[in-house]
């Protein structure tokens, strides 16, 4: 199975909103979450003494459950002797499963970020929202504002704004000194200027660069025309940063403000950045599907035949795709088929019906998410998978004008 950072981010979705439909009856699901650095002894004392406190609970049935619960956990503790470098997280209690019925379920999951402090939460649903906050992007950008008296640059951690440096200029105002030549006033200026420039250049240079670079998207600058123009222009910034610069945006405070002025001027510019590459992968997609070679191909059954040809560059699927492949078998003839269906939270198990061939009934042997299914295929094919948000036009155009489901071919095949 392809394990790339964006199969992984499904997967964690997935299980959120699998998470996100539990229900318990009282206030009797725990969510228990363990940062690396937490004694797991400590972390079993608690729970023995929220063991004892669950006896006042009036409720015989929700006390049973919440006790319940905690034994499952401290069973599970005695596994982890260490909690893992971005720390776990256990769900576990009573879940509601209708008719009047109950459930004892564990869930345990490591977080693709690291647990920020620990937590024990008892409640009717599970607290999701630490881990439901690591979906947000958290990417890192550069922020630089300046004019030709001072600059400062900052650095962009999802919504947090640090100061790296402040620096000031000895540029001269436009003013010259008497005795001075105009000529000769307006070539110092433009020396003192360059000079500022270069240090800005080097300073920021400094501090980007020592980002790391699979984190690190690119820099935006702000400030006043024509100095950021100038500051673009001439390349002050080390090459590898420089092919970095994102977009210039007029800010009128080059201090600490500045950085804040810069942010808020941004708008969609961030939500642009982050889906950049979906855009080029389906612009692509739509080129091919009207061009004369018609590298282009959608819909379930002609991309997983491409597929398993081999013909398939790139696997194209909606992260909001939720269907699921069923292995549908007759138990009393063998007849076997595969169907897939949509497959929403909350739905009732799917009944396949009686058989078409001797009208015995049917019984449903397997069912695997189809992203699974395909990205296996793509996996043995040494495809690239690409998963693509609907929160753009092209992204909404593949989720509900093509089923969700598309690719980009290495070679035509009339499929």
């Amino acid at each position: 199975m392809v394990e790339s950072d964006a199969h992984k981010k499904y997967e964690f979705k997935r299980t959120l909103e699998a998470l996100r439909g539990k229900r318990g009856r009282g206030t009797e699901l725990i969510s228990l979450y363990i940062p690396h650095d937490k004694q797991v002894s400590d972390i079993t004392s608690q729970l023995r003494e929220e063991f004892g406190q669950a006896s006042n609970i009036k409720s015989r049935v929700t006390r049973q459950n919440v006790q319940g619960a905690i034994e499952s956990l401290l069973s599970r503790l005695k596994l982890i002797p260490k909690a893992p470098e971005n720390g776990v997280v256990i769900f576990c209690g009573a879940v509601d499963i209708g008719a009047n019925k109950t459930d004892m379920q564990t869930f345990i999951i490591e977080p693709p970020e690291p647990i920020v402090s620990y937590k024990y939460h008892c409640d009717s649903s599970f607290l999701l929202t630490p881990l439901e906050e690591m979906l947000h992007e958290q990417k890192t950008y550069g922020l630089l504002v300046l004019d030709r008296r001072e600059a400062t640059i900052g650095v962009l951690r999802g919504k947090h704004i640090e100061e790296m440096a402040h620096l000031t200029s000895n540029v001269p105002g436009k003013q010259r000194k008497g005795g001075q030549s105009s000529h000769r006033f307006q070539q110092l200026r433009l020396i003192a200027i360059n000079e500022f420039y270069t240090r800005i250049g080097d300073a920021a240079s400094e501090v980007y660069l020592g980002i790391n670079q699979k984190d690190f998207e690119g820099v935006f600058i702000g400030g006043p025309s024509p100095t950021k123009e100038e500051f673009e222009a001439g390349a002050y910034l080390h090459h590898e940063i420089q092919k970095k610069i994102l977009g210039l945006f007029d800010v009128a405070n080059t201090d600490e403000s500045g950085l804040t002025e810069l942010f808020d001027r941004l708008g969609d510019a961030l939500q642009d950045v982050e889906v950049v590459q979906e855009k080029k992968y389906m612009e692509r997609f739509l080129k091919e599907l009207v061009s004369d070679m018609g590298l282009a191909s959608y819909g379930e059954e002609q991309v997983r035949k491409n597929l398993q040809m081999g013909s398939v560059e790139t696997l194209l699927l909606s992260d909001e795709l939720r269907k699921v492949r069923l292995t549908i078998k007759c138990g009393n003839c063998g007849f076997e088929e595969k169907k897939t269906i949509t497959k929403k939270l909350g739905d009732d198990e799917y009944q396949p019906g009686n058989c078409t061939k001797c009208g015995s009934s049917l019984k449903v042997m397997e069912s695997v998410d189809i992203v699974e299914e395909l990205s296996d295929i793509a996996d043995q094919m040494g495809t690239n998978i690409a998963f693509i948000s609907s929160d753009f036009e092209e992204g909404n155009q593949l989720l509900n004008a093509f089923g969700g489901i598309a690719a980009i071919l290495r070679f035509k095949t009339g499929i």
